[in-house]
C-alpha cells in the first residue's frame, strides 16, 4: 500500500486581508476531513495549513492511494415480498438484485433478519474504497463551498472557451495537487492541476517555482519565491521583528492581535522598518494619533516606558530592499496627511464648546420611535440623577446631571465624524479643554464602559451614574418598542448592555434595586411611548446573569437556585451563588434539597395558603415534635446569619435539620383526616419551606 503526503495549493489574487487567517483555517480543516471521513488518511497523519495573500494550501500526511474496501449489508425487501411461497425469488427481488449489479445465484446466500416485526432479507456486499482521485475532487469541492467567504467575485473561466463565468472570492489562477511527486490530476474553479505556482510578486528568484515534491513545499517557497507560506511562522517573524525594531529605539510597540492579523495577511515576507514624524502632531490626543496610523495605514505606534506616544512607529513592508530610506520616506510622506488632519479637527473643534454643541443633537435622528439624541439626552439626564441621588446625594446627582447632558455632544465634533472609534474619549479631552472637573470629564469618556466582555468599568461614581442610565436607557427603549434581540441578530447589542449593567452592580457593590432602576428608567419616556415590557426586560438581564455565572464556574442547578427567586440587590448574587456552591458540597445537600422540592409541591396543593403558626398542643407525633424543635433551635441561628450577610453560614446551618426532615417524612402523614392536624403539620412544612429558602430555592438543586 502506498502511503505519501499530500499538498494541494490554490493561487488567487490577493485574498482579503481580514478573512485570510479563516480562510486558510477553513480551506485546510475542510479539506483534510473529507479526505479522512472517505478513509484516504491513516491515523497519525498531520495536517498543515499555509495561508498567505496570494494563496490557500494544505498539508497532508499519510495519505493512501485508494481508501480500504468496506463490507456493507444492505437490506432489500421483507421476506414475504422477495420469496415466494416455495422459497423462490420473485421478479421483484431479481429487479432489485440486478440493479445491485446481482443476479438469481446469490439469493440462496441472502441473509434473513428481523427488521421490526417483519423478517427481512438482506444482501452483504464488499464496495471497493474511493480512491484518491475521487475522494480528493470531492473533497476540494466540499473545501471551496464551505468557504467563509462574505462575498464572491465573478469572473471568465480560466480555460476561455465561450462565456462561462466562474464565482469565487477572487480570481483563481492555478492549482497545484501533488501526492509525493505525482501530480493529482483534478480540476476546479475552471483550473486543472499542476505542479508549478508562484513566489513573491516583487522578490521571487524564478517567474514559477516548479514544486520538486509534496514536503518541499514551504522550503522551496522561501527560498525560489521569498514567500513565507506559513501563516502562523509569518506572525512570529513580524512578532520578533516589531520586539527587535522597538528595543532598538527604547520603545515599546503596541499590541493588537487584529491588527497583527491583518498586516500578517498583507505581506508574503515582512521586513520591519521605523518611521517618525513630527513632534508637533504629538499635541493632538495620542488615541487620534494611534487610530489613525493603525486603522489607516496598518502601522504599530511606538510608546515610551510610561505609555506615552513617541513620534516614531513601525512599517511592516512586503519588500526589502537594499536601501530602505524611499520606502521609509514614502510612508512618514503619506501618514503626515492624516496626522495633520487630526491636528486640524482637534484645533477646530476646540474653538466650541462642547455645551454649545448640545443643541444641536436635537437635530440628530436617534430612533424613529423614540425621537433625537437631544431626547435621549434628556432621558438618560433623568436616570442618572436618579442613580447620583441614590449613590451619592446631590453632590454625586449633580456630576451626573452634567456628565449626561454633555456625554454625547462630541458626536458632532469633526473629529468624531472621521473617527466614530473615538467618541466619549474625545468628549473628555473637550470637556477638561472647557475647564469642567475630571470627575465630568472621566464619566463623558466612561459612560460607553464597558462596550465589550472584559472592558474596564467607568473610574469614577458619576461615570457608573452616566453608564448605568445610558445602557438602561437603551434597553428599555427598544425593548419598549419591540426590538428585542432574536438568536443572532442584536442589532442594537442590547445583551452587551445587559451584561454591562449587571458587571457595574456586582464589580461596584452598587446597592440599588434592579426593579426600581427599570421603573425609573421606563418613566424617564413620554406616557404611552412604550409598551409594558418591564418583566420582560428584567428577565432577559437575569438570562443574560445566568449565562455570565455558569461561565464563571456556577452549575446550571445552582445559578437556578438563586436567579428563581428574582434578586433585587444583584450585587449580592455571586455571594448567594458561592453559599449554595458549598451548600451543595455537603452530604446533607441532596437529601435536603429533595425534601424542600417535596414540601414546595405539597404547599403548592394547599388552596387559600397555609396558616404562618404552629400550634405546640397539635404535634402528636414524634417525628413532627422533633422537627419543630429542632426548627425552632437551626432556623434562629440560619436567620441571624442571614441578616449578617453570612450566607454561606445560613445554609449550612440547615444541614443539622436533615435528619429531622427525612423522619418526619418517614412517619407522619401530612395529610392527616383530622382538619386540624393537617392544617398544623402544613403550618410547620410552611415556617421549614421559608426557613430553607432565604438565600436561593433549593428545591433547584435536587437532580
Amino acid at each position: 500500500m502506498s502511503i505519501k503526503n499530500l499538498l494541494v495549493e490554490l493561487f488567487v489574487e490577493e485574498l482579503p486581508p481580514k478573512s485570510l487567517k479563516k480562510l486558510g483555517e477553513s480551506f485546510a480543516s475542510v479539506l483534510s476531513g473529507s479526505l479522512v471521513s472517505q478513509g484516504l488518511v491513516l491515523s497519525g497523519g498531520e495536517v498543515t495549513a499555509f495561508a498567505s495573500p496570494r494563496r490557500l494550501a494544505v498539508h497532508v500526511e499519510r495519505v493512501i492511494v485508494q481508501a480500504a474496501d468496506k463490507p456493507v449489508s444492505q437490506k432489500l425487501m421483507p421476506v414475504k415480498v422477495g420469496l415466494d411461497a416455495d422459497g423462490n425469488a420473485t421478479p421483484a427481488l431479481l429487479k432489485k438484485l440486478a440493479s445491485l449489479g446481482a443476479d438469481a445465484s446469490v439469493v440462496p446466500n441472502l441473509k434473513r433478519e428481523m427488521d421490526g416485526k417483519a423478517e427481512a432479507l438482506f444482501f452483504d456486499s464488499v464496495v471497493a474504497g474511493v480512491k484518491l482521485v475521487d475522494g480528493l475532487q470531492k473533497a476540494l469541492a466540499e473545501a471551496l463551498a464551505k468557504l467563509p467567504i462574505a462575498k464572491v467575485m465573478t469572473y471568465p473561466d480560466p480555460t476561455g472557451d465561450g462565456w462561462p463565468v466562474v464565482n469565487f472570492v477572487r480570481p483563481a489562477h492555478s492549482l497545484v495537487a501533488l501526492y509525493g511527486r505525482k501530480i493529482i490530476p483534478v480540476s476546479v474553479l475552471g483550473l486543472t492541476a499542476g505542479n508549478t505556482t508562484m513566489g513573491h510578486r516583487f522578490e521571487a528568484k524564478v517567474d514559477r517555482i516548479v514544486l520538486e515534491d509534496a514536503d518541499n513545499y514551504a522550503h522551496q517557497l522561501e527560498i525560489e519565491g521569498a514567500v513565507i507560506a506559513s501563516f502562523t511562522q509569518r506572525r512570529s517573524e513580524i512578532v520578533r521583528q516589531l520586539s527587535a525594531a522597538a528595543a532598538k529605539e527604547n520603545l515599546q510597540y503596541i499590541q493588537d492581535d487584529d491588527l497583527l492579523d491583518e498586516v500578517t495577511s498583507l505581506v508574503e515576507r515582512p521586513n520591519v522598518l521605523t518611521g517618525c514624524f513630527e513632534e508637533v502632531y504629538l499635541e493632538v490626543p495620542q488615541e487620534c494619533l494611534i487610530l489613525t496610523m493603525k486603522a489607516n495605514q496598518k502601522y504599530f505606534p511606538l510608546l515610551d516606558a510610561h505609555g506615552k506616544l513617541s513620534n516614531k512607529f513601525l512599517i511592516v513592508s512586503n519588500i526589502t530592499p537594499k536601501d530602505a530610506s524611499l520606502v521609509v520616506s514614502g510612508n512618514e510622506r503619506v501618514v503626515r496627511p492624516r496626522l495633520a488632519d487630526a491636528k486640524f479637527f482637534f484645533d477646530q473643534d476646540r474653538k466650541k464648546p462642547l455645551d454649545a454643541r448640545v443643541l444641536g443633537l436635537s437635530r440628530v435622528v436617534y430612533h424613529n420611535k423614540l425621537g433625537t439624541q437631544g431626547e435621549r439626552v434628556e432621558r438618560v439626564q433623568a436616570i442618572a440623577r436618579a442613580i447620583g441621588m441614590q449613590l451619592g446625594g446631590e453632590a454625586l446627582a449633580h456630576q451626573a446631571d452634567q456628565a449626561a447632558l454633555l456625554a454625547k455632544a462630541d458626536l458632532l465634533t469633526d473629529m468624531v465624524g472621521e473617527f466614530p472609534e473615538l467618541q466619549g474619549i474625545m468628549g473628555r479631552y473637550y470637556a477638561q479643554h472647557d475647564g469642567l472637573s475630571d470627575e465630568v470629564a472621566f464619566a463623558i469618556e466612561d459612560h460607553y464602559k464597558p462596550r465589550f466582555a472584559g472592558d474596564e468599568l467607568p473610574r469614577n461614581p458619576a461615570g457608573v451614574c452616566v453608564a448605568l442610565a445610558d445602557k438602561l436607557e437603551t434597553l428599555v427603549g427598544m425593548f419598549g418598542i419591540g426590538q428585542i434581540p432574536t438568536g443572532d441578530r442584536d442589532p442594537f447589542a442590547l445583551r452587551r448592555h445587559a451584561l454591562g449593567v449587571i458587571r457595574m452592580l456586582i464589580e461596584k457593590q452598587l446597592m440599588l434595586n434592579l426593579s426600581d432602576l427599570l421603573a425609573s428608567a421606563f418613566a424617564g419616556f413620554p406616557s404611552g411611548l412604550l409598551g409594558d415590557a418591564q418583566a420582560e426586560v428584567q428577565t432577559f438581564m437575569f438570562e443574560r446573569m445566568g449565562g455570565m455565572m455558569r461561565e464563571q464556574g456556577y452549575t446550571s442547578n445552582q445559578v437556578d437556585a438563586v436567579l428563581c427567586m428574582n434578586p433585587a440587590q444583584i450585587y449580592l448574587v455571586p455571594k448567594q451563588l458561592e453559599a449554595v456552591r458549598a451548600f451543595a458540597a455537603l452530604a446533607e445537600s441532596a437529601s435536603l434539597a429533595a425534601a424542600n422540592k417535596r414540601v414546595g409541591n405539597i404547599l403548592k396543593k394547599v388552596e387559600g395558603g397555609v396558616s404562618g403558626e404552629v400550634d405546640a398542643a397539635l404535634l402528636v407525633e414524634a417525628a413532627e415534635l422533633a422537627l419543630h424543635q429542632a426548627l425552632g433551635q437551626i432556623a434562629p441561628q440560619a436567620d441571624a446569619a442571614f441578616a449578617c450577610g453570612d450566607y454561606t453560614a445560613s445554609l449550612q446551618a440547615l444541614a443539622a435539620l436533615r435528619v429531622p426532615v427525612d423522619a418526619f417524612f418517614d412517619s407522619v402523614m401530612v395529610n392527616a383526616e383530622d382538619a386540624a392536624l393537617r392544617a398544623n403539620r402544613l403550618a410547620l412544612l410552611g415556617q421549614l419551606h421559608a426557613a430553607m429558602n432565604r438565600v436561593a430555592d433549593l428545591s433547584r438543586l435536587a437532580s
